[in-house]
C-alpha cells in the first residue's frame, strides 16, 4: 500500500501542471482555489487538479509535503510554484507566463490586445 506521500509524489512527477485544490477545476469549492482555476483557464494551460476534500491523507500529507501550509498548491514540471497569493502576483506581472514557457509549457496569448 503507498503513502500519502508516495501518491502525492506519484501526481506531481506524472504530471507537468498539477493543482492541489478543494474542490474540482469545473467545481472549485473555495474562493482560493477557484482563482488559480480561472488564472490556468486564462492561460489555456492544460492541467490535473487534485481535490484534497476527497482524500484526508492527501490533505495534510501536500502541506507536510512542500512546508507550505495552505491550499491550493500548484506545482510545474514537478517543482512546487505557490499558494493563490504568489500565482496570482506571477500571474499579473507576467512571470507566471515566462515560467510556463520556460518550461516548456504552452499558453494561450490572451493578454494580447
Amino acid at each position: 500500500m503507498s503513502t500519502a506521500h508516495d501518491r502525492i509524489e506519484a501526481e506531481v512527477k506524472g504530471n507537468d501542471v498539477l493543482l492541489f485544490m478543494k474542490g474540482t477545476p469545473a467545481f472549485p469549492q473555495c474562493g482560493f482555489s477557484g482563482q488559480v482555476v480561472q488564472i490556468l483557464d486564462y492561460l489555456g494551460v492544460p492541467y490535473k487538479g487534485v481535490n484534497v476534500l476527497d482524500d484526508a491523507e492527501i490533505r495534510q500529507g501536500v502541506k507536510e509535503y512542500t512546508n507550505w501550509p495552505t491550499i491550493p498548491q500548484l506545482y510545474v514540471k514537478g517543482e512546487f510554484v505557490g499558494g493563490c497569493d504568489i500565482i496570482r502576483e506571477m500571474f499579473q506581472a507576467g512571470e507566471l507566463q515566462q515560467l510556463m514557457a520556460e518550461r516548456g509549457i504552452a499558453t494561450q496569448d490572451n493578454a494580447a490586445s
